[in-house]
């Protein structure tokens, strides 16, 4: 069956279901966008103090708190930590970057 078979009603259904997951997609990406201003701060003071980019008792309390978030909302728990862990690496890798910036230009100033 085409999408032109497709009963009107039907179809208005699928469009209206289809926008709202277009304006939850669009929310998600400005939260991700959020959060990472927010841990871009962090990575900012962590290399201004000389702490490693790392936290794994932090990445590992986040992951059970999300975890719980999850079963909460009737979100597949599974599915929420790989997203976060994906998320963590992406942070962690940020986290480096800026400490490297901020190693190399303490040399150069040195």
């Amino acid at each position: 069956m085409s999408t032109s078979e497709i009963d009107a009603t039907v179809r208005a259904e699928l469009n209206r279901l289809r926008e709202s997951i277009d304006n939850i997609d669009a929310a998600v990406v400005h939260m991700l966008a959020e959060r990472f201003k927010a841990t871009q701060q962090v990575g900012r003071l962590k290399a201004d103090h000389k702490l490693p980019p790392a936290d794994p008792a932090r990445e590992t309390r986040q992951i059970a708190r999300l975890r719980e978030l999850a079963q909460s909302a009737n979100l597949d728990p599974a599915f929420a930590e790989k997203l976060l862990n994906f998320i963590i690496a992406e942070v962690i890798r940020h986290h480096e970057r800026i400490a490297e910036e901020a190693e190399n230009g303490q040399a150069r100033n040195a």
